[in-house]
């Protein structure tokens, strides 16, 4: 576990931080340009010296201002990956990786050999870091930081320089890495979709402060956050897992909170877990069940009302039935929430169409009880 509390001043801004990093899984950092996840990440590292507080990793202080501790970055035993990899450009891609088992000879973790095949940079070894494309070099620089053996990997918007098909690949790696070596991973990001495949925790930054966390499907679905986060588009996160193939249709049916929700194809097998994202914009409420072009109505109860700017409202519902919260919003107007005089605490049916779940916005998730 990573635990910590600091005060880092900047010119910019000063950042007030405090979370605790669970001992397994990925935490992501979210939030807009400039609210300080870059700088927390750096802190971290060792990279930038906080003016006050405490890092602590697996029990062991790295920074403590009080009693003058400061554990240099080469043995804070954190793997560091930044935006545009950093690979030393004079060795080969085999240098490189060999330059971070060399840094953790006497460590135990990964090996070099299954670190290669894990990310399938075999065929690049003898090549210089200049004549790779940049999903190549990204993955070289997750092999290096892997082959440090650390005790947990700390990434600044490793993909953010990427165009999607090499993001879209490089997302499968990184889903790998916390289950295949048990290690904690702060993923600092702007992009949901990397959030909905990776996250299972999400802490939110606004201003240099932390402002909430918590597990992925709540901070992720509460539009009370959405001011503070940015590109996020507001929208729900469901969990759920497949239980038929429309296959004549090109469709998927889902099984959230014992309700079943119908998408565009998922090419998943049975019960294989599924997040899902449904943007608030493309709910409708109405009082009953009723024969409608829409394929989805849910059922829920009304929890929760928000007003917003213009004419609309944010209407949260909760469906029940799920131990992370199957929370579903609708953005609708404020007239016609009172037409249809509905009240936090009354029951009402939400419909959207299968199209409003994009399929970027789909992302496979391990389940809980199999880890």
């Amino acid at each position: 576990m990573i635990e910590l509390e600091l005060q880092i001043e900047r010119p910019e801004m000063t950042v007030q931080a405090q979370m605790a990093v669970p001992a397994h899984g990925v935490t992501a950092v979210i939030g807009r340009s400039g609210a300080g996840k870059s700088t927390l990440l750096h802190a971290l590292a060792g990279l930038l010296k906080p003016t006050r507080g405490r890092i602590t990793l697996a029990g062991r202080t790295l920074f403590d201002a009080a009693q003058r501790i400061d554990v240099p970055p080469h043995r804070r035993d954190f793997g560091v990956v930044f935006q545009e990899g950093r690979l030393f450009p004079h060795l080969s891609v085999r240098g490189n990786l060999n330059y971070g088992a060399h840094l953790a000879a006497e460590r135990e973790g990964p090996a070099f050999d299954d670190v290669v095949q894990l990310l399938g940079i075999e065929s690049l070894l003898a090549r210089r870091p200049h004549t790779l494309s940049g999903g190549e070099r990204q993955r070289v620089a997750i092999g290096r930081a892997l082959l440090c053996r650390p005790r947990a990997l700390l990434m600044d918007e490793p993909l953010a320089s990427l165009d999607p098909p090499r993001r879209h690949e490089l997302l499968g790696y990184l889903a790998e890495l916390p289950r295949r070596y048990r290690l904690p991973l702060l993923y600092v990001t702007h992009q949901i979709d990397e959030v909905l495949r990776l996250a299972d925790q999400v802490v939110v930054m606004s201003e240099g402060r932390t402002v909430a966390a918590g597990p992925a499907l709540a901070i992720l679905s509460d539009l009370s956050l959405q001011p503070l986060v940015g590109r996020f588009e507001a929208g729900s996160v469901l969990a759920g897992h497949v239980v038929e193939q429309l296959d004549d249709w090109q469709l998927t049916r889902v099984d959230v909170a014992g309700q079943r929700i119908t998408v565009p194809h998922l090419a998943l097998p049975l019960n294989a877990g599924v997040r899902l994202r449904i943007r608030a914009r493309d709910v409708a409420l109405q009082r009953e069940l009723q024969r409608t072009s829409a394929s989805n109505q849910l059922a829920g109860t009304l929890t929760r009302v928000l007003e917003r700017d213009g004419p609309y409202c944010a209407v949260e519902l909760s469906l029940g039935g799920q131990v992370d919260g199957a929370t579903l919003w609708a953005l609708v107007t404020r007239r016609s929430l009172h037409s249809l005089g509905l009240a936090p605490g009354q029951r009402c049916v939400a419909c959207f169409k299968a199209v409003a779940v994009e399929g970027r916005s789909v992302a496979q998730f391990e389940d809980e009880a199999a880890r």
